[in-house]
């Protein structure tokens, strides 16, 4: 039975101004960040549904049932203010549902939701991505801080297993390097599966929430965290593959 997932924002507009002695131009490109995750999951079970972050604004269900459609949701680099702020709301001054308050029912109601790290995830670079005492941080299984939580790692370091869990089963524990993540703190209940290993900070987490299923990844699922030696690796596929069989699981 093919099982649906949501999977909002990885995706950006760059703008570029290039100065040519006198003379200067702008361009403007789109990037997408989940091409490699979607790839995997081409000719699978689950059918995956990618909402770029800059549709993830409007088109973001906004009633419960619309969010019941899919069996998981994974929020992967977009800030609360894209799910806050729809254009009704912040173009013609409407009222709108709150749909991070529908995200935390759609937990409640036995469906698994996953954030992933980047710059627009837990709290963001400034602090941006604000999802600190909010409705999605109450399902999380971690907290978020409540400042810029982004930890660069240049040097790389590779995940510490310190947990057998169905997320990484089949993983082993030599895993290739990342290169950065957001730092947050373990929920009471919560099973730490990962950590980073010079600071003990959550790297791969698992919690519950009333019926439901969460996860937290704080890395990237494309670069520049989550580099060509992790993406490449064969454990990448069967790591968001176990994700989404344990956020989807039934009970």
């Amino acid at each position: 039975m093919t099982k649906s997932v949501l999977l909002a924002g990885e995706s950006w507009t760059s703008m570029s101004t290039h100065i040519k002695g006198f003379d200067q131009f702008p361009t403007v490109t789109y990037q997408n960040g989940a091409t490699i995750f979607l790839n995997i999951f081409k000719d699978s079970d689950y059918a995956i549904t990618h909402m770029p972050s800059h549709e993830a604004q409007e088109a973001f269900p906004s009633t419960l049932d619309g969010l019941l459609a899919y069996d998981a949701i994974i929020l992967s680099d977009i800030g609360a203010n894209t799910l806050l702020l729809h254009p009704d709301t912040w173009v013609k001054s409407q009222r709108t549902p709150n749909r991070l308050k529908l995200l935390r029912e759609y937990v409640e109601a036995g469906r698994g939701l996953m954030m992933i790290g980047g710059y627009l995830s837990f709290q963001g670079i400034n602090g941006s991505a604000r999802f600190r005492n909010t409705p999605v941080e109450d399902v999380l299984p971690v907290t978020c801080l409540p400042y810029d939580d982004r930890v660069e790692v240049p040097e790389g370091f590779t995940a510490n297993v310190v947990a057998s869990h169905p997320v990484v089963e089949g993983l082993g524990t030599q895993w290739p390097h990342l290169l950065g993540y957001n730092e947050v703190q373990l929920k009471a209940g919560a099973t730490l599966i990962a950590t980073v290993p010079e600071t003990g900070h959550p790297l791969l987490v698992a919690g519950t929430h009333g019926r439901g299923r969460t996860l937290a990844w704080t890395s990237d699922m494309s670069s520049h965290w989550l580099p060509p030696e992790f993406s490449e690796w064969e454990g990448n596929a069967r790591l968001w593959t176990n994700c989404l069989d344990w956020l989807t699981a039934d009970e």
